[in-house]
């Protein structure tokens, strides 16, 4: 059966494709998901502590098991960009709403997003998270040069 795309929700900019990931991770929609990712072989995935995931389809069944789970309440936060002509990259906190035996709690991961500007608009063409930690990390910047 082939699959349509949905891409007509998708705005005009990098910056649109992000909140249109991550409003679908938190509203479980698969089909919306999915239509944010570039549709191209070479696409990855990496989710905090799992196996590199390459193309649509493994990346698609990947997701369809998480949302078997129920959606996923991940916000982005502290987004920190490099941009290109044709490409955006943004480095992400994930804000992660976990439930634990003590009741709702936060996780937090890092994440990269890659988008690329592509025929259809800008689109998603990689996402790598990293393991979570229950304490949001901080951020290290690069020390001021003294001169004298």
């Amino acid at each position: 059966m082939a699959k349509t795309r949905h891409t007509s929700h998708l705005g005009g900019t990098a910056d649109d494709v992000e909140a249109s990931f991550y409003e679908a991770l938190q509203r479980g929609d698969l089909e919306s998901l999915m239509a944010c990712w570039a549709d191209d072989d070479e696409v990855f995935c990496v989710h905090p502590g799992g196996p590199r995931l390459v193309g649509t389809e493994a990346i698609r069944s990947a997701f369809e098991q998480m949302f078997g789970n129920g959606s996923i309440h991940a916000t982005p936060a502290r987004v920190r960009k490099v941009e290109a002509l044709g490409s955006s990259v943004h480095n992400v906190l994930e804000r992660i709403e976990v439930l634990t035996a003590e009741g709702p709690r936060l996780a937090f991961v890092l994440a990269t997003n890659v988008y690329h500007k592509t025929a259809q608009g800008w689109r998603m063409v990689a996402h790598h998270a990293s393991p979570g930690t229950v304490q949001e990390p901080s951020d290290t910047h690069d020390a001021p040069q003294l001169l004298h």
